[in-house]
């Protein structure tokens, strides 16, 4: 018989199983955070630099930044603000992956927006890695100044100081993250420092990209140059009246739309 003992053990183990052992922090060129835990993540495939139509400035920029960042060279902390759909997103994984492939030893980590408390575990995690390493929140945005203390903390000016292997990069449709209003200025005793604080936050980012609004002519380039990398047909009226019943021209919406023809003609992507 099987001592009752070995039997209750073996029970509570299959209810409470052990953690999955900690991945390689060397071997993927990406992962994803989940309050604690760090996996690989399951398929990181960006687009090439070459598909990201009009935004030549933004994309030197940061592939530079994130080229010094596996160099172990000093490199900026990243905002990349603007307008949805604009390649703020897809800039941010394709530079990294375009330094993976000059054989640079960094790699993405995604993490939650909500999960900023538990930042720093992750940086004591990353911080014996060989390697570096970018930490992207995707669509970051705060209700109040209060709410972004914990970053603002987590990019200068907290107790334990990040691992120099380690940056951030931001996306928000917000310029400076928080919004501003004019009742928060009128309410406060020195108007001055109500700004000055919702400002705070953007202004620890070294670099802080502008993604804006696009024009017709760089939407049909976009679209364009999709079609040609994807073997599709290019119809530029056609292209446009997607865009215009859509109500919105964007990088976004011009892959959308790239799709859409892609399916039309039994072509995979």
């Amino acid at each position: 018989m099987t001592d009752p003992l070995d039997r209750i053990a073996a029970a509570l183990e299959r209810l409470a199983p052990p953690p999955p052992p900690a991945p390689d922090l060397t071997a993927h060129p990406a992962y994803v955070w989940h309050r604690g835990d760090i996996q690989p993540a399951r398929a990181f495939a960006p687009l090439p630099l070459t598909e990201l139509v009009g935004i030549d400035a933004q994309k030197a920029t940061l592939v530079e930044n994130v080229r010094r960042l596996a160099a172990g060279l000093p490199a900026h902390d990243a905002l990349l603000w603007g307008a949805r759909g604009t390649g703020k997103s897809a800039l941010s994984k394709a530079a990294i992956a375009t330094i993976q492939a000059e054989g640079g030893g960094v790699a993405l980590v995604e993490a939650q927006a909500d999960a900023l408390d538990t930042l720093p575990a992750l940086f004591a995690q990353l911080a014996e890695a060989p390697r570096a390493f970018v930490i992207f929140l995707d669509d970051l945005g705060f209700d109040a100044a209060s709410d972004g203390r914990a970053l603002r903390s987590l990019l200068e000016g907290g107790a334990e100081a990040r691992p120099a292997n380690t940056r951030l990069f931001v996306t928000s449709n917000r310029r400076h993250l928080i919004p501003r209003n004019l009742e928060e200025q009128a309410s406060a005793i020195n108007p001055r420092d109500s700004i000055d604080d919702s400002l705070a936050l953007a202004d620890r980012f070294g670099l802080s990209l502008g993604f804006h609004a696009i024009d017709q002519d760089t939407y049909v380039a976009i679209v364009q140059t999709y079609a040609a990398d994807h073997g599709l047909p290019f119809d530029a009226a056609e292209a446009i009246n997607w865009a215009t019943r859509r109500g919105s021209r964007s990088g976004r919406v011009a892959w959308q739309y790239v799709v859409d023809l892609a399916g039309r003609h039994g072509k995979r992507l």
